[in-house]
């Protein structure tokens, strides 16, 4: 029996290849990057490895990004998560340890730096866009001597060409760490009151909040954001003194 309902999910995600030059792809990568225009995109790459060095070049070059793979602690994990997931980085480097399992966002765009060899990695990679009633794209990397894996039909698929310049994209939001969380009584509403009432901040200067049992992470608006850590470090929540800092 043919499953109408999977057949229209996999026809929301289109595939598209994007030709490299060289096998450095790294300027192709950042020049889809600006292609995106500031829209979610997840990276992926086979090893933890060319997840550090791709990092390393993409912060040369002012890229805000977050990582993620298995040789992270775990507290750095999370972070980086909440980083993505608030939308203060538009861009996740990972390895396939972010293509399940994982509380991540529905994104617009997936970037497969380097194609996995197993058909299932790269199903569950295109699996974080196009869910439910949204579209989504996926985009192979492809230099000029490397093969596309046997189960990867490219014979219908678009090959992108890319026009844009190299364009850093640098957030216009910050992530700040209060040492006080959901264990401490601490609700949403008690952090949004601290930011506006001892902070001084603007209801428009607050973006995502995210509440940990010990720990608090609020997304803020970049040029606030040494004037928030001045004014809150040090002072109380519901009688409880917190630390204030820029999460790192």
């Amino acid at each position: 029996m043919l499953d109408f309902l999977q057949e229209e999910k996999k026809a929301k995600l289109e595939l598209k290849l994007v030709h490299t030059p060289t096998k450095e792809k790294i300027p192709t990568l950042m020049r889809l990057i600006s292609h995106f225009q500031g829209e979610a995109c997840l990276v992926f790459c086979n090893h933890r490895e060319a997840v550090d060095r791709i990092s390393l070049l993409l912060s040369a070059h002012g890229y805000a990004h977050a990582v993620l793979h298995g040789g992270m602690e775990q507290l750095d994990r999370e972070k980086n998560l909440i980083t993505f997931r608030s939308g203060v980085v538009h861009l996740l480097i990972a390895t396939d340890l972010a293509a399940r399992g994982l509380d991540i966002p529905e994104i617009r765009h997936v970037v497969h730096y380097q194609v996995p060899p197993q058909e299932d990695a790269f199903i569950h990679r295109n699996g974080r866009t196009a869910r439910m009633h949204a579209s989504g794209q996926g985009y192979l990397l492809l230099a000029e001597e490397e093969e596309l894996p046997d189960y990867v039909d490219d014979r219908h698929m678009e090959a992108l060409q890319l026009t844009e310049t190299l364009s850093a994209q640098r957030s216009a939001w910050t992530l700040l760490y209060l040492s006080a969380g959901k264990k401490n009584k601490i609700s949403k509403g008690d952090i949004v009151g601290f930011l506006i009432k001892v902070g001084q901040a603007t209801p428009e200067d607050i973006g995502t909040i995210t509440l940990l049992d010990f720990a608090t992470y609020v997304a803020v608006r970049s040029k606030k954001a040494p004037q928030l850590v001045q004014n809150l470090h040090g002072e109380k929540v519901k009688k409880i003194k917190v630390k204030v800092a820029e999460a790192r």
